[in-house]
């Protein structure tokens, strides 16, 4: 028997009823054979019906009304004369005799009343509670399956049961976890087609010992998003019947806002593609556009007019069309590269790497463009790096997109460090304590970001204020496709402003255990 029902059936033992009830007629007999010498035989009734008035208030009804008849019988028996008798020679003495029987019974009906509501009262707040309780613990709920638990956990302490809970699946079809037999399956399948409650006490199926409930919107022609199956009930027992109703508009509250939730979050990856579509296609409009246009003309020019152009003028278109077409590479590259990292992020190759040798090709590319040679390379483990678990390629094109924006947008020395953390610098509530991290920082010396754009940095098609450096071009797809590439390989990549000055972009990747060395290996 359930914590909240067990108030209003509460187990009795004969045994122990009947001994209470000979307690209380034999303390109530004593207490009066003390008294006797000293108090009238309405003083001594009172005794008894003091008795009585604990029994009906503890006992069962068949007690409580044994303990009345039998107190009167009592007081006829030891204290009515002729004592130790049930004979009655006096007529005042049977009034008084049938006056303490009615008096015996009114009471005990009155006080089995009162146990009775404020039982009632007591199970109504439990349950109140627990409907409290479950609507918090469903309020953080992330999936159905969370709130189906919740709500079996729910209808097992407010029913004695067997409950069964099954919602629909995503085709509207019922889904539980166990084969139901055919009966429970058809009745919980005809109460979501009715939309009410169904089973004993009902219009409907009444001479079963069961409810069946569905879950979900009760009016014509609502949603159903599941059902339950309370068994062996009491059909006059309307109360528990409307708290198991009460359970399951919790329920499919809960499980709506889920599904809402889902078409919000599904309505704003929808606004989201349409805006970057539109971003996107404003992006390829200008800057497509433009350098091709540079493009074509150079080409135009040198086709038609060769002869006429001098070798300096040559030179110079041609240099014109390879760094547009350099342009229009770079911007397709990390197009392609952000849209297949949204999409597809489980395709990544990842393989044991040295990150020396990462950052040896990509210095070896980008320093064709740093002919005043200011990248500094620092270092802060001399003896070596322990390997990094990445997909080198994009590892590679992350730290080439940072050196080329220092390159861009400062003057003075870009320094390239590389470190390793015992945890991860951003995340002050890492649950491991031990997880290594490798942090590789790009640091330039010029004038910062401003505060109001480090949120939006890393936003597809966002460029900086850079006004200084209106002559710079960018799509603002670099630092975008950095961030993702640190994100899909369990990392991240941040922005920091030191006091000096400039900006520092740090890459923090997790270490993994070390790959085991083969012997072949060491030669």
């Amino acid at each position: 028997m359930n914590k909240l029902t067990a108030l209003l059936q509460r187990p009795h033992s004969p045994l122990k009823d009947s001994f209470s009830v000979l307690l209380l007629l034999a303390s109530a007999s004593g207490v009066n054979a003390l008294i006797d010498p000293y108090v009238s035989l309405t003083s001594q009734s009172m005794i008894y019906v003091l008795a009585v008035v604990i029994a009906a208030y503890r006992l069962s009804w068949v007690y409580s009304v044994s303990c009345a008849l039998a107190a009167v019988a009592a007081l006829n028996f030891f204290f009515v004369p002729p004592r130790w008798t049930f004979r009655i020679d006096q007529s005042e003495h049977l009034i008084a005799l049938i006056t303490m029987m009615v008096l015996a019974l009114v009471i005990h009906h009155l006080t089995s009343g009162l146990r009775r509501e404020t039982e009632i009262a007591h199970l109504n707040e439990q349950r109140a509670r627990q409907l409290q309780h479950l609507a918090v613990q469903l309020a953080a709920c992330k999936t159905a399956e969370d709130i189906s638990a919740l709500g079996q956990q729910a209808f097992d302490a407010s029913f004695a049961g067997p409950n069964l809970l099954c919602l629909n699946d995503a085709s509207g079809n019922l889904h539980c976890r166990d084969e139901l037999p055919a009966t429970i399956r058809d009745g919980m399948v005809c109460c979501m087609k009715e939309g009410s409650v169904i089973g004993a006490g009902t219009n409907r199926w009444s001479d079963l010992d069961a409810w069946y409930l569905p879950i979900g919107d009760q009016y014509p022609h609502g949603q159903m998003l599941g059902a339950v199956c309370i068994q062996a009930v009491a059909g006059d027992d309307s109360s528990g019947r409307q708290h198991a109703e009460a359970l399951c508009t919790i329920l499919a509250q809960a499980l709506l806002r889920l599904r809402l939730n889902a078409s919000i979050l599904a309505a704003q990856r929808e606004t989201e593609r349409q805006q970057l579509q539109g971003i996107f296609l404003a992006a390829v409009s200008h800057d497509l556009r433009t350098p091709l246009a540079v493009v074509v003309g150079a080409a135009s020019a040198l086709q038609l007019q060769h002869a006429k152009l001098s070798t300096a003028e040559q030179e110079h278109l041609l240099d014109s069309i390879i760094k547009e077409a350099g342009y229009l590479s770079a911007l397709t590259e990390n197009t392609l590269q952000l849209v297949r990292l949204e999409n597809t992020p489980q395709s990544l190759v990842r393989d044991w790497e040295s990150i020396e040798e990462i950052i040896g090709s990509v210095l070896a590319r980008v320093r064709q463009h740093d002919t005043d040679k200011r990248i500094q390379l620092q270092l802060q483990l001399p003896k070596g790096l322990p390997l990094v678990r990445v997909d080198p390629v994009l590892i590679s094109q992350l730290l080439a997109n940072l050196l080329e924006n220092a390159l861009k947008y400062t003057d003075g020395d870009i320094q390239l460090r590389v470190s390793i953390q015992g945890s991860q610098g951003s995340d002050e509530h890492n649950a491991d304590h031990h997880q290594q991290w490798m942090r590789i920082s790009v640091k330039d010396s010029g004038k910062g970001i401003p505060e109001h754009e480090q949120l939006s940095i890393f936003e597809p098609y966002v460029r900086g204020d850079h006004t200084d450096r209106s002559s710079q071009r960018g799509s603002g797809l670099g630092l975008a496709v950095c961030k993702a590439i640190a994100t899909v390989h369990g990392g991240n990549l941040v922005l920091n402003q030191p006091q000096e000055g400039g900006s520092e972009f740090s890459l923090q990747l997790p270490l993994d255990a070390q790959p085991p060395i083969v012997a072949g290996e060491l030669s």
